[in-house]
């Protein structure tokens, strides 16, 4: 008889439901049916496979053996930090306080190590992305959540205050995982009273303990208006570069290049706080890369500080991240006209590889539009939706089967 593993703190919230719809999608497909796999979380094209950036690709052959077999550094090459900030904030010198992560999931799972203690509880968006769930039960924390405005409604300050007083009360202290622009699974950016909103019940609740602020950056390069993306980013280091001061706020941030470069497989990212140089933050950093996972991939690394230097092939990633955001537009877009015409609430896209569609049982629409061949994922908040696998010719048979489903 097999011990038992995990201790019973852990309670796993159960198989990840994505690779199960997968598999049963392309089985089907294997089988020679028509299906709609909208469960795909990675970019792909117009004939179902896989987009690889070019650019990325030209310049990982460019890398010799000694920028992809030897160790990196333990938190990271510090070149590599400062690149990755610098792509979000370039006028930054530096990285500040910060290190390299196996992919974003990586960050998540070092921020909640040092910042919370077990039975405590992180405080984000809902929906949300589903591995935040399995991050947290996993390190033995809480996951709680409050909602995400309707589209065209935003956030109401005094709500949040009392949320966030409430968990202060019980904690002493709050982590909060916020991902914004391009939220996954909404496709949704906050607004800019949203946030002014949102930034100022931190502050308030600031004034009962230490608030930790930290921003999901998982999908900025597919953006419908870039524009935006650098307002948000911009008022973010000005909250941070205000705020810290105090000494009870602290800003960082969760970065990865899996989306970014398409590299999803290099298993590349970085927790940092730009606007810190605490010494104890970086030596307890440092110590959980060593102690969970020694150190991150090289190879990653040195792409980026080649990249960093190269700036012809910037200007080639930029134009193939605004063609990627374009497709992704012209699916959402197709898929809301399609919905539309149909009597349905369209979607707001405005950035990132997913939509979320509202059923008032989303785990019985989602099992209806399987019989129609159309898989998609199933959440308490709705159904997501992955057009970054949604050719845009499947938006009228999606919106067919859609709409049956929620009769």
């Amino acid at each position: 008889m097999l011990p038992q593993l995990l201790p019973s703190r852990r309670e796993f919230p159960g198989d990840d439901p994505i690779f199960a719809l997968n598999a049963e999608a392309n089985a089907r497909r294997s089988a020679g049916e028509s299906v709609i796999n909208a469960t795909v979380g990675a970019l792909l094209d117009d004939q179902g496979q896989l987009v690889v950036l070019e650019t990325v690709m030209d310049l990982y052959r460019r890398l010799k053996p000694a920028e992809i077999a030897p160790y990196a550094p333990i938190s990271g090459d510090p070149a590599f930090l400062r690149a990755l900030v610098q792509r979000y904030w370039p006028d930054l010198a530096g990285p500040g306080v910060g290190c390299a992560t196996p992919g974003g999931t990586g960050a998540l799972a070092l921020s909640i190590r040092n910042f919370l203690d077990p039975g405590e509880a992180v405080l984000t968006l809902a929906p949300f992305w589903g591995p935040y769930a399995t991050i947290c039960a996993e390190q033995g924390v809480r996951l709680e959540t409050f909602p995400l405005p309707e589209a065209g409604h935003t956030f109401d300050q005094a709500d949040l205050e009392a949320l966030f007083l409430d968990l202060m009360h019980r904690q002493g202290r709050m982590l909060l995982w916020f991902n914004d622009p391009c939220h996954n699974p909404s496709g949704r950016c906050s607004s800019p009273i949203g946030r002014t909103r949102l930034l100022g019940a931190l502050r308030e609740a600031a004034k009962h303990g230490p608030v930790t602020l930290l921003l999901d950056l998982a999908y900025l390069e597919y953006a419908a208006d870039p524009a935006e993306v650098d307002h948000a980013l911009r008022d973010y280091a000005a909250f941070a570069e205000a705020d810290s001061l105090d000494g009870n706020i602290l800003v960082g941030a969760i970065l990865s290049i899996s989306k970014a470069l398409t590299l999803y497989g290099a298993r590349a990212g970085a927790l940092v706080f730009p606007w810190t140089r605490d010494p104890a933050l970086q030596a307890a950093l440092s110590m959980s890369c060593r102690g969970a996972f020694s150190n991150a991939p090289r190879a990653p690394q040195s792409l980026l500080m080649q990249l960093a230097r190269d700036g012809k092939a910037q200007v080639r990633l930029n134009d193939e991240h605004r063609h990627w955001s374009q497709v992704l537009e012209t699916r959402a877009r197709a898929l809301s006209d399609a919905l539309r015409s149909r009597k349905l609430a369209g979607v707001a896209w405005q950035g990132g590889f997913f939509v979320t569609l509202p059923a008032r049982d989303p785990f019985l629409a989602a099992e209806r539009l399987k019989a129609h061949g159309v898989f998609v994922v199933p959440m308490k908040e709705g159904l997501r939706v992955g057009i970054c696998g949604l050719r845009t010719e499947e938006a009228e048979r999606f919106a067919e089967a859609y709409a049956a489903a929620l009769d």
